[in-house]
C-alpha cells in the first residue's frame, strides 16, 4: 500500500492534478490497484455541470494514466531522475457518470513492456460497476 506522500515520490503531479489518493496493491510488472475519492469539493465541479456535478471523463482517464505511471515507475530500481510520458490513449469507453461521493477504483495492467515503453490497459470502477476503460502506451524518460 502507498499513501499520498509515497505516491508523490513516483509522480511529479501536485494539487490540483494529482488524481490518485492511495495505492492498494502493486504486483510488480503486472498490475496495480488504486483509489481516487471523488468529493463535491473537487475544483472541477465548480464549472463542470455545477447544477448536476459529473467528473470530467478526461480526468478519469488521467487518473488511470497516473495509476499506470506508478506501476511503470515501481518497476525501476531507482526512479529518481525519471519521469513518465504518455504516448497514446486509445479505445476509451465511458460507461457511467462519476459523481460526488463515488470512489473510483483504478485497476491497470501492463500488457507489454519493451525497455522504456509499456502498453497498458486501465479500468475504472465505482463499486463493482465499470465506468471507464482505456488502452494506453507510456514511455519512461530522464528528467531534463
Amino acid at each position: 500500500m502507498l499513501d499520498v506522500k509515497q505516491i508523490q515520490e513516483y509522480l511529479p503531479h501536485r494539487f490540483p492534478f494529482l488524481l490518485v489518493d492511495r495505492v492498494l496493491d502493486i504486483k510488480e510488472g503486472e498490475s496495480i490497484t488504486a483509489i481516487k475519492n471523488v468529493t463535491i469539493n473537487e475544483w472541477f465541479f465548480q464549472g463542470h455541470f455545477p447544477a448536476q456535478p459529473v467528473m470530467p471523463g478526461v480526468l478519469i482517464v488521467e487518473a488511470m494514466a497516473q495509476t499506470s505511471g506508478i506501476l511503470m515507475m515501481s518497476m525501476l530500481k531507482e526512479s529518481k531522475g525519471k519521469v513518465i510520458y504518455f504516448m497514446t490513449i486509445n479505445n476509451v469507453k465511458f460507461r457511467k457518470p462519476v459523481v460526488p461521493g463515488d470512489q473510483l477504483k483504478l485497476v491497470c495492467s501492463l500488457i507489454k513492456n519493451k525497455g522504456t515503453i509499456g502498453q497498458l490497459h486501465g479500468e475504472a470502477f465505482v463499486g463493482e460497476e465499470k465506468v471507464c476503460e482505456a488502452d494506453m502506451m507510456a514511455m519512461l524518460a530522464d528528467k531534463q
